[in-house]
């Protein structure tokens, strides 16, 4: 009875807690909790120092900023928390995390457990292969194995696609970005299924670009967004604040030839109509 109490008491302190807002906890914490995911450069990934850098890294540095001025702390600690693809969403529904930045794609069914920031990047899905054997299209994944992250929607984008399309290809699960480049790295599968900008940060990161292919086409429409909990209204007009003063002043150039020029990738027009459509008058 003692253990139920106590369980039951913990469960609503986690309740109470996440019903708060998010701003309540921060300003009750002084601290700001950044979920993150590694392996996903440019936008989430940990350096050579060992410490989380990237594209929406930095999105959520000029969060945690506005976040202090917002609630005129005199210091805010910022503490990144490293979350698995599987639980990345109830982390943030469940006040583990105050904000999820990383590689993260808006989709409907996803807003039924966290509310998402204004877009934040726009990429598609795409195959990487091997140099030595080349997969130049989506089509010629025909009779080959392909690896995918799961519990992605590159996964179920992919197996859709190639449903409808009618190309049969062996779908191979994989725990992480990391893991589906070494199947392919060991010839355990023909290609690598995933994001197109994150295939390429995978290049950008490994420094040996001639040895891959990466196909010209895309298998699906990929939008990215800062997750953040569901109903909170406060704390996401913060961050959809921050996010459209980079995008109206033209901050976001700089962020953008940081981790994105380097590897020689200029702006899609989908992409320069995101970041202008979204620039928001305050």
């Amino acid at each position: 009875m003692k253990k139920m109490i106590l369980a039951g008491l913990s469960m609503f302190l986690t309740v109470a807690s996440v019903a708060a807002g998010t701003l309540d906890r921060i300003a009750e914490r002084g601290e700001i909790r950044i979920g993150y995911r590694e392996g996903t450069e440019p936008f989430s990934f940990l350096n050579e120092q060992g410490q989380p850098a990237g594209y929406s890294i930095e999105l959520c540095q000029r969060v945690a900023g506005a976040v202090k001025e917002n609630l005129k702390l005199s210091s805010l600690k910022v503490t990144y928390v490293p979350v698995a693809v599987k639980d990345r969403f109830s982390s943030v529904a469940k006040g583990d995390v105050d904000i999820l930045c990383a590689a993260t794609t808006i989709t409907l069914s996803r807003m039924e457990q966290v509310d998402f920031s204004l877009m934040t990047f726009t990429t598609g899905g795409g195959v990487m292969s091997r140099a030595e054997a080349p997969l130049p299209t989506v089509g010629d994944l025909t009779g080959k194995k392909v690896a995918v992250v799961t519990d992605t929607t590159g996964e179920a984008a992919l197996k859709a696609y190639l449903a409808d399309a009618f190309i049969d290809a062996q779908v191979i699960s994989a725990d992480s970005s990391e893991e589906a480049r070494k199947m392919l790295d060991r010839g355990e599968v023909d290609a690598w299924a995933g994001d197109q900008i994150v295939l390429i940060g995978q290049l950008m990161r490994e420094g040996n670009p001639r040895d891959y292919t990466i196909s010209q086409d895309l298998f699906s429409y990929e939008p990215y967004g800062l997750a953040v909990a569901r109903g909170d209204a406060d704390f996401r007009l913060v961050v959809d604040r921050t996010i459209a003063r980079l995008y109206r002043t033209g901050q976001f150039k700089a962020l953008f030839e940081k981790w994105f020029a380097r590897a020689g990738i200029r702006p899609s027009p989908i992409l320069q109509a995101m970041y202008t459509l979204q620039a928001l008058p305050d």
